[in-house]
């Protein structure tokens, strides 16, 4: 055991009783320190990350056992109350300033107190989810977790969700591990996008990283093609990551064109920057499987349609006005 400091001796101990009653000074978050701090056990950077309310801490403390190794968790206003040193005001200080204060004050018992703060639980730092999955909104980190475990803690991804999810992060947290990760044009944040699909299918399980306090996930929508008419099964193709697909890739995902077709007088309705309109594009679907012409990209938005070779099918133009009036909105169950 250290030696307690002369001449209180051991009488310092059996009078700790009387400490609860003597006014503790609340600590106040000193300004942020300048310096890269080892990393804490969790693999959070110990300089950046900051207590809060609801965090569980675990204080180490040498030949203390009143306090060594009991999990205290931080109240409401950010306090936590420690056997022999009173109320301390811990949210905002990280790990390292707590260990210093808690250091402080148990010089009066010991000449050398050793301190050691962790975190067990998080539960004061935000993660931003947004876009299309069940539920967006903010979660809480509690502990570590994955962008898989996340977006499931969102309610998963919604059949509209693209391929890719975009993931911003405070550069104090550090870098993102992924492929193509770049920094913002303040150099504040660091962007970086991953294949949530293949993910999701364990094509690619090292790119399940661990998510940070602060971190924004961004699902947007999926791009799509609609593909109407005589085909085997109509309705809206999802482009990959490429964010296109060509004539006879849709018409091959649709399921084919029936036999009723007439291909040559296919058209590709295209959106008008700037207004509701589209403009109508010819496209020859025999030519392009006879090697003819030159396969043609759609992109996101567009409409290929084609039509009844005995024209009993709806015209283009009808489709399109079906589509803006919402109708294949609600027979495909796709936002538009």
């Amino acid at each position: 055991m250290r030696k307690l400091l002369s001449p209180v001796g051991a009488g310092v101990l059996s009078a700790m009783g009387l400490l609860s009653q003597t006014p503790q000074r609340d600590v106040k978050p000193p300004q942020a320190i300048n310096r890269t701090l080892p990393a804490d056990p969790t693999g959070l950077p110990r300089a950046a990350y900051t207590l809060g309310p609801d965090d569980q801490i675990v204080i180490r403390a040498t030949d203390i056992p009143d306090i060594t190794d009991k999990p205290l968790r931080l109240d409401l206003n950010g306090d936590i109350k420690v056997p022999m040193v009173g109320r301390i005001h811990a949210a905002g200080l990280t790990a390292e300033q707590l260990e210093a204060e808690l250091t402080r004050r148990l010089k009066i018992y010991l000449q050398e107190p050793e301190v050691a703060v962790s975190v067990a639980e998080f539960h004061s730092q935000p993660v931003s989810v947004i876009g299309e999955v069940g539920t967006p909104g903010v979660q809480q980190l509690q502990g570590q977790k994955t962008l898989i475990e996340i977006l499931s803690m969102a309610g998963g991804l919604r059949p509209t969700a693209g391929p890719t999810a975009r993931i911003t992060r405070r550069s104090e947290w550090g870098r993102i591990p992924l492929p193509g990760a770049a920094d913002d044009a303040t150099g504040a944040f660091i962007i970086a996008e991953v294949d949530i699909k293949s993910l999701l299918a364990a094509k690619n399980p090292e790119r399940n990283i661990v998510i940070r306090p602060y971190d924004v996930i961004s699902v947007p929508k999926a791009e799509i093609v609609y593909v109407m008419g005589e085909v085997t099964k109509a309705g809206p193709v999802e482009l990959g990551e490429g964010h296109s697909i060509s004539v006879l890739e849709a018409v091959s995902s649709a399921g084919g064109a029936t036999r009723t077709a007439s291909v040559s007088r296919a058209k590709i309705l295209r959106p008008i920057m700037g207004g509701p309109k589209r403009a109508e594009l010819a496209i020859d679907i025999k030519k392009i499987t006879q090697g003819k012409a030159s396969d043609v990209p759609l992109l996101s938005g567009d409409i290929l349609f084609i039509p009844d070779s005995k024209g009993a099918r709806a015209t283009a133009r009808a489709l399109e006005a079906a589509i803006q009036a919402g109708t294949i909105v609600g027979t495909y169950g796709v936002i538009h």
